[in-house]
């Protein structure tokens, strides 16, 4: 297997933050337009027709590619809104749109046939099969794995298909199964796969009482703590709900992904590129996690002393410890990568 280099994708989820990751190093940066046809939309997010096509000419100016996640799904009546999506990209000059609704991807590929097209991960394709009837169909050159597998898996998976692989590096772990998808939406009325929202803000209250605050999504208290205490913005997969006499978080820790001690492995079983979870995030997250894995990927092959393995981060900190302090819940995990089960 070749050990070329990693490309390094990062989220936008706003012109400024756009500006941010391709300053400080994204080889390429992706982003959404102000509608329910990307996976983010929430109100201040995203890009207008005319920003996208600004920040396809900055990007491009500086030698990076901009990619537009039109990633949500189609919903019926309403598919001309999805289909103005991939006009709109492809007249912006974007590099590639990032999709998973069939009839997103064969609208670009009889409308757009030199676009190129990525497989979102909504798509949940993880088996050979599944990825080779998307290339083979639409001409998909690219998949964006589903956060469920190992290193070794997938390994074995490139080694059975002919195009690209992007896994996600750093971010939310939400992997979008068992049901928490569907338990947002009935909790709020929006469906964050085709309206692009998970607990949208208009669903969220505080409340204080009896020296505690807690925090409910769509009437329903999702964690409540004592006053003084962080109280993190509800998302039912990441609640504390109590069950069997305790109080724990039942589905997901506040916790996000962390791959920065991991690379060599990855870049080794034949990744392309690594992809930054946070479009929702502001410019300064943007920039510290670009730059940190700037420098970790262009720090691969490099010897740490005599007889060491190379190093993965540069710098008196690792990267577990340094990225730590911009995850969720102040900590990291390397996630289903390193997965011993089964």
């Amino acid at each position: 297997m070749s050990r070329g280099a990693l490309e390094l994708v990062c989220p936008a989820g706003t012109p400024s933050a756009l500006r941010a990751a391709v300053n400080a190093g994204a080889d390429t940066v992706y982003c959404g337009l102000r509608d329910e046809t990307n996976a983010r939309n929430f109100p201040g997010l995203n890009f207008s027709d005319a920003e996208l096509a600004e920040a396809v000419a900055y990007a491009h100016q500086r030698g990076a590619k901009v990619m537009v996640a039109i990633n949500t799904f189609a919903q019926a009546g309403k598919t001309a809104i999805w289909a103005r999506a991939v006009d709109t990209a492809a007249a912006a000059g974007a590099d590639a749109i990032i999709a998973a609704d069939m009839a997103v991807l064969g609208r670009a590929a009889s409308q757009h046939p030199d676009l190129r097209l990525h497989l979102s991960v909504q798509a949940a394709a993880g088996t050979p099969e599944a990825i080779r009837f998307y290339a083979e169909r639409f001409g998909v050159q690219r998949v964006v794995l589903p956060r469920i597998l190992s290193i070794p898996e997938i390994k074995a998976l490139i080694g059975e298909i002919d195009i690209e692989v992007e896994v996600f590096a750093f971010g939310g772990l939400c992997v979008m199964t068992e049901g928490r998808c569907d338990l947002s939406s009935y909790v709020t009325g929006r469906s964050p796969n085709l309206d692009g929202v998970c607990s949208p803000p208009e669903a969220v209250s505080y409340s204080r009482q009896d020296g505690s605050r807690s925090v409910a999504l769509g009437g329903l208290t999702i964690d409540r703590k004592a006053d003084g205490q962080p109280l993190g913005y509800p998302t039912l997969c990441k609640g504390r709900f109590m069950a069997g006499g305790k109080t724990g978080h039942l589905f997901e820790d506040p916790v996000s992904l962390n791959t920065i001690d991991v690379l060599p492995q990855l870049r080794d079983a034949g990744v392309t590129a690594l992809k930054i979870e946070g479009r929702q995030r502001g410019k300064a997250y943007v920039e510290a996690v670009t730059r940190q894995f700037r420098q970790a990927i262009d720090g691969l092959g490099k010897p740490v002393g005599p007889g060491a393995p190379e190093r993965a981060l540069e710098g008196p900190a690792t990267g577990a410890t340094l990225l730590d302090t911009l995850a969720e819940g102040q900590r990291g995990t390397v996630g289903a990568y390193r997965k011993t089960w089964r």
